[in-house]
């Protein structure tokens, strides 16, 4: 079995790029406490808009969908979740909610991980959850022609109890070295867990749970705000490269951590912008939806489409998006480009 080596690997990584990524991040979580302490009005409603956003994303990933009115339900709890994918989303929803109230009090032991691993199943007749797998599994891609390719062959069934409860003795030794980072620590943490896919199944999911447990534990709790898993399904293509690219030769221990840590640490930032120009908005003008569909579209470099705008408002019909983008249109303080499907919008920069 793989010896995992924090130490020495976490010097490896303190490049000048990385470190300024730290250095962004150090910078946002300042600001992310002062507008928690100014503004719980503002950002109860982000909270909301996140929940659905990450639970419709992390599933989207691992091909688990419904539509999108059963998708808001489920979410707010407002109907019984039919079906499996519907079953397995509404497990989502509640261990989302487990890590949002009770962070502080969930340690990354491997007893506590089966447990959240078990309540993602808890609606569903399967018996996966909450048990390790009982057999050996490989991560595959589905090629072109239908044909499948193992890209990783994770540790074997026999080994996973150790492997977990090695990894978190040694993620929790390294917390516990004040000159550690824990940004750099939790993805590294999150790719050994990933190599070692615990799991039958729900991995991809649990590891995007435990990026979120873990960077809430160590007081970056953007992701209740800002959809983390939603900026990874975004660059679902670029994250799967990242993960390819560093879990390389990592049973020979020859594997290199740092594309994956500088692509969840670029995740981490995309989640502070986001945030910061989201909390600026609402609380700058008093706006109504109409306003914040206008300030959406204004700081949107390049176009921005109809259904992207509702996916960053939930809580805004699509009647009312209608009814803004016709009054911008009008006012000629957007501009049209395209038409059906393939409609989009842009700020009119010349008009001001």
């Amino acid at each position: 079995m793989k010896t995992l080596n924090y130490k020495d690997e976490y010097i490896k990584l303190l490049t000048p790029e990385i470190v300024s990524y730290l250095v962004k991040i150090h910078e946002h979580k300042g600001q992310q406490n002062l507008f928690i302490e100014a503004q719980k009005d503002v950002l109860d409603e982000l909270l909301e808009i996140a929940k659905i956003q990450s639970t419709e994303a992390s599933n989207r990933i691992e091909g688990i969908i419904t539509t999108e009115d059963r998708l808001k339900k489920i979410v707010m709890n407002k109907t019984t979740p039919k079906g499996r994918s519907e079953r397995e989303i509404a497990g989502y929803r509640d261990v989302l909610t487990t890590i949002h109230e009770n962070y502080d009090y969930i340690p990354i032991r491997p007893g506590m991980i089966l447990q959240l691993h078990r309540d993602l199943y808890r609606f569903s007749n399967s018996s996966v959850g909450g048990n390790f797998k009982n057999s050996d599994n490989v991560i595959a891609e589905e090629l072109p022609d239908g044909t499948k390719r193992v890209r990783f062959q994770p540790v074997p069934a026999w080994e996973t109890p150790e492997a977990v409860e090695s990894l978190c003795n040694v993620f929790q030794d390294a917390l516990n070295n004040t000159e550690m980072d824990p940004l750099i620590l939790i993805p590294m943490f999150i790719l050994d867990f990933l190599c070692i896919h615990p799991f039958n199944d729900g991995n991809g999911r649990m590891s995007r749970l435990l990026t979120l447990l873990l960077l809430y534990r160590s007081g970056y709790i953007v992701g209740k705000y800002i959809s983390i898993e939603k900026l990874i399904a975004d660059s679902k293509d670029t994250y799967y490269e990242a993960l390819q690219e560093s879990s390389i030769g990592w049973h020979e221990g020859q594997s290199d951590y740092l594309p994956f840590v500088r692509y969840m640490l670029g995740v981490v930032i995309a989640a502070y912008r986001d945030f910061t120009s989201r909390v600026e908005v609402l609380i700058a003008k008093g706006l109504s939806k109409p306003g914040r569909v206008k300030e959406i579209i204004r700081n949107t470099t390049g176009r921005i489409t109809k259904s992207q705008i509702m996916k960053q408002c939930p809580d805004i019909s699509q009647k009312t998006v209608e009814r803004a983008l016709k009054e911008l249109l009008d006012n000629n303080e957007i501009i049209k480009i395209g038409g059906g499907r393939y409609t989009s919008y842009t700020w009119n920069w010349d008009k001001e």
